[in-house]
């Protein structure tokens, strides 16, 4: 029996019994629209997490307190000072520049807007180390950090709240109960990280002065975060081994002890989110194949049943000559079927849960761009066919088996 006429003859069958097909599919579309769904969320996040360490720039290091965040945020003791920064800056040969940056929380107002936002003392420097590009007006110049000059720049988020569509530069605003005047705002980092599109910046000789004065301690003023560019990639680990050896000296640190900060590379922080996101995708779609673990199972019982119903139909088949062969491969077909239509299915039901969750989550602020892997496309509908496959396996080499005589003889 020729494979077209298997075919043709599996979809007949299944045709005849359409809802029963249908809601034994069910179980395998549902399981193949949550692995779609999964894997191309996981891509568009992957997409984005990439996005956002391209705009901070493969050769950067961060300098952090021990118990910080990568933004350097956190809590416990502040451990980094203005003079570790200006130290790495004149003693690590391998650095290219250096910029501080001190953060706190005041209330921002500006025009009908009140809000508590997180401002953030940097200096000149900071605009080429830590890769910020302007969209509008000009960035922190030495002479505002000079002449402690009460100028600000915002980050894209906040211009939107603080000042709608209006150009914000050259507007003023009031930051902790001081006059500020805008002077430009940057360009917007995206969603990856997305702190840097909620700060103000201000120039770190005027947040010590005016914001947050009482961040002193015995060894100077303190910073939560030091950006450290290199000349390359290849330098990244020179300058790692340079700043660390700075640190300890400047801090104290015996040999033994353990350090009170941490000096990290974007790239080293790339590396560990994509393990991260690769570890909770490999979950997700453990639970994914449970569905499909269920849908083969239904597609198995379904199979039984019709070789139950077509006992006289096999029987009949054999005793004009079919062999086992072709009772094996017709009912392993109509199994394979039910998975490939159910796939097909799933993978049109997956791409509208992930639209429908792209659209939902730009209208909260969150876009991201709906993707659709041509791997997970084959690889879904693949392991739709090869459940439905081995689920029917049991049931097709049961067909095979039959006695035609007892088949023929069957009620």
């Amino acid at each position: 029996m020729k494979l077209w006429d298997c075919f043709s003859t599996a979809l007949r069958a299944l045709l005849s019994n359409k809802l029963r097909s249908i809601l034994t599919m069910l179980g395998i579309m549902i399981g193949v629209a949550a692995v779609i769904s999964v894997l191309s969320l996981g891509r568009a996040q992957e997409a984005q997490v990439e996005q956002a360490f391209a705009a901070l720039g493969s050769n950067l290091i961060y300098v952090l307190p021990r118990e910080a965040g990568i933004m350097g945020a956190g809590v416990g003791q502040a451990t980094l000072t203005l003079e570790d920064a200006q130290a790495i800056a004149r003693h690590a040969p391998s650095v290219e520049a250096v910029a501080p940056t001190a953060q706190t929380y005041a209330q921002v107002v500006a025009g009908g807007e009140n809000l508590n936002s997180m401002i953030a003392g940097v200096t000149p420097e900071a605009e080429w180390v830590d890769n910020y590009a302007l969209a509008q007006g000009s960035f922190i110049s030495e002479f505002d950090y000079g002449a402690r000059s009460r100028v600000a720049v915002l980050g894209s988020e906040i211009a939107k709240t603080l000042f709608g569509e209006m150009d914000p530069t050259g507007q003023s605003m009031r930051i902790g109960g001081r006059q500020f005047q805008v002077i430009g705002v940057l360009e917007s980092r995206g969603t990856g990280f997305g702190v840097e599109d909620l700060r103000v910046y201000v120039p770190l000789s005027t947040f010590y002065a005016t914001l947050a004065a009482s961040q002193t301690s015995s060894r100077g003023n303190s910073v939560d975060m030091i950006s450290v560019r290199v000349p390359s990639r290849d330098a990244l680990e020179s300058a790692e081994e340079e700043i660390t050896v700075i640190l300890r000296d400047l801090h104290g640190i015996r040999e033994g002890e353990r350090d009170d900060f941490r000096v990290i590379s974007v790239e080293s922080v790339a590396g560990q989110v994509n393990q991260v996101m690769g570890i909770i995708q490999l979950v997700l779609a453990g639970i994914a194949g449970i569905s499909l673990l269920v849908g083969g199972i239904g597609i198995m019982n379904i199979m039984l049943v019709s070789v139950t119903e077509r006992i006289r139909e096999i029987g009949l088949r054999k005793a004009v000559g079919a062999k086992r062969r072709d009772i094996l491969v017709q009912f392993l077909i109509e199994a394979a079927t039910l998975g490939l239509c159910g796939g097909a299915l799933g993978v049109g039901l997956g791409w509208i849960i992930v639209k429908i969750m792209s659209i939902v989550a730009t209208n909260y602020g969150f876009s991201f761009a709906a993707l659709l892997p041509g791997y997970a496309i084959i690889l879904a509908v693949g392991v739709a066919i090869f459940i439905g496959l081995v689920s029917g396996l049991y049931p097709a080499t049961r067909a095979a088996r039959l006695d035609p005589i007892e088949s023929l003889r069957h009620e």
